[in-house]
């Protein structure tokens, strides 16, 4: 790759993906779609969200949804679209958790906690300094409690974290993420890291999630014996 890729080319990617993810693609479900269609299936809240995360693994990850996806791509910055791809797929995927789990994805401090879940197993380091533990209860009051300052150095923390994984080839290191073929997005994304990357999300949104009364969360009641 000619020109390296930046940091800050990095989190424009994010910010563009995340919208995007938001309002939706031509033909693609907005992570808000794709809440509603999982939250309807039987089961438990949990077993929904994995049976999202498992579709991330296999269908999303199918050589025609992506070649699909890369064609609706229109990137705001000069940044291969193997990993905007990616970026978008995975962000969707956090984001639609997050609204099940009752969360505020359009929420600057939520928004910050999606891009930490794309780090994967690194997020909990990414968040070392802010008093916030993905796998624990995420409540209202901590959210709020995110000041503007902590938000620019999480997603400082989660653009070098993401830098680090980009090679001269502009392909990242996250396993076989996407082979490119003649330019041209081919195969599929490592499902491992996207297994990863959603189990983080269901531990920091789902489990002990909160649900929404009166437009506050409050956490899940514990289930009778």
């Amino acid at each position: 790759m000619k020109n390296p890729i930046t940091q800050e080319m990095i989190m424009s990617t994010l910010d563009w993906a995340y919208e995007k993810a938001l309002t939706s693609l031509p033909g693609i479900d907005s992570a808000f779609e794709m809440a509603e269609d999982y939250k309807a299936q039987e089961g438990t809240l949990e077993d929904k969200v994995n049976s999202l995360i498992r579709w991330q693994n296999t269908k999303a990850g199918t050589t025609g949804f992506l070649t699909g996806l890369g064609g609706a791509l229109t990137l705001p910055v000069t940044i291969p679209a193997n990993i905007a791809t990616v970026f978008y797929v995975q962000i969707r995927m956090i984001a639609a958790i997050a609204v099940m789990g009752g969360y505020d994805v359009k929420n600057d401090q939520v928004k910050s906690l999606v891009y930490a879940a794309l780090t994967g197993n690194a997020a909990n380091e990414v968040l070392k300094n802010t008093g916030i533990q993905l796998g624990t209860k995420l409540t209202t009051s901590l959210i709020k409690s995110i000041s503007g300052e902590t938000i620019k150095a999480i997603n400082r923390a989660v653009g070098f974290r993401l830098i680090t994984k980009f090679g001269q080839t502009g392909l990242v290191n996250l396993g076989k993420m996407l082979p490119i073929l003649g330019g041209v997005i081919g195969g599929t994304f490592d499902a491992v890291s996207t297994n990863i990357i959603g189990n983080v999300a269901r531990d920091a949104f789902i489990k002990g999630s909160p649900y929404i009364i009166d437009g506050e969360l409050v956490p899940q009641p514990a289930p009778q014996e």
